[in-house]
């Protein structure tokens, strides 16, 4: 049986951040669809987050441990995984940073201009999940969207500062995570700058199938979202 069991819903981008992470550090897992089953009560009494990428194995203390910058943290504290995530205390911090920028300002801004075209719920307490008419959370949705141009930009020019990585010469886990949140961003056609589309590609480079295989699952989902979408203007089936 394999030392780690990983638990996906393959059509989204924190999921993809582990799901590359695992294959690129050659760990052993066995990774688990669990679409349509993470409110079930067998899910929940494992994680009561109920929430998605999630790893099971004995030797966390209560056998669980979600969120996608903390599985891989832990798993390259576990493993060794040096090239990922260096020991040097300041490499680490700025690599730590950016996966929090990207999680804490980044995220929030690309989910409010995405969920909507990805057909993704909404959380409670913003417009998109509210009674609000269609031109109101559309307006809201292109604020969101006009927004990421800034944090975007902060990756580049502090956290990259004209490395080929945030980690450097090679990826770290913070670029696993950016390259996979940003390519939820092809939902809504994003003009991503030249620095970003160079910067995806160079980390599927380097990571190989390790990248590519999984992305091709949040690539065909983003895919299948516009092709409903043009259908839906047009008026054919």
């Amino acid at each position: 049986m394999s030392a780690i069991k990983l638990n996906v819903i393959k059509p989204s981008v924190n999921n993809l951040t582990a799901r590359v992470f695992v294959r690129a550090a050659g760990l052993n897992f066995s990774e688990h669809d669990v679409y349509g089953q993470t409110r079930s009560a067998e899910y929940l009494a494992r994680a009561p987050s109920h929430l998605t990428p999630m790893i099971e194995t004995a030797d966390l203390p209560k056998g669980a441990l979600w969120e996608s910058c903390a599985i891989m943290q832990y798993l390259c504290n576990k493993h060794g995984l040096d090239d990922f995530y260096p020991k040097d205390p300041e490499t680490r911090a700025m690599i730590d940073s950016a996966m929090f920028y990207l999680i804490g300002t980044f995220y929030p801004y690309l989910a409010r201009a995405t969920y909507p075209a990805l057909k993704f719920p909404q959380y409670p307490g913003e417009v998109g999940y509210s009674d609000a008419d269609a031109d109101t959370k559309e307006h809201a949705r292109k604020e969101a969207a006009e927004a990421l141009a800034e944090p975007l930009e902060v990756f580049h020019t502090f956290y990259m500062g004209g490395k080929a990585f945030i980690g450097g010469t090679k990826p770290s886990i913070a670029d696993i995570r950016l390259a996979a949140t940003l390519e939820f961003l092809a939902v809504i056609d994003y003009p991503l700058p030249a620095w970003a589309a160079t910067y995806m590609a160079a980390i599927e480079k380097s990571l190989g199938n390790a990248y590519s295989e999984p992305a091709a699952d949040v690539r065909g989902y983003i895919d299948y979202v516009k092709a409903q979408r043009q259908e839906e203007l047009t008026g054919t089936a």
